[in-house]
């Protein structure tokens, strides 16, 4: 058996066998916290950088983004439909998106 095999044989038996995965999402695509904050960019701007009356997420500490979206999940927070976005990340998506803005420079 060649060692490409192996590997591809020992990583089948550990989904089988219900193993976590040795890597994480995020160590899978390195563009993930990216590709998740661009979803935001609609309303919060390029990277963050709002225009207008939007909250402006470039440079905003990622422990005040997440808690915010926390708030926002649980309904603590009002809001017109950020309640109903937050409810739709993990909270590890949550924490990659927040660390990407905080990232960013203000302009």
């Amino acid at each position: 058996m060649t060692k490409t095999k192996a590997l591809g044989a020992a990583a089948l038996l550990a989904t089988l066998a219900g193993a976590a995965p040795a890597q994480t999402t995020a160590a899978v695509d390195a563009n993930l916290a990216r590709n998740l904050a661009a979803t935001c960019a609609n309303c919060h701007g390029t990277n963050g950088n709002a225009r207008g009356d939007m909250l402006v997420l470039a440079g905003a500490p990622a422990e005040s983004t997440i808690a915010k979206m926390a708030a926002f999940k649980s309904g603590a927070l009002p809001a017109t439909i950020m309640h109903q976005i937050a409810k739709g990340y993990t909270d590890e998506q949550i924490r990659l998106i927040a660390g990407y803005f905080a990232a960013q420079p203000r302009k």
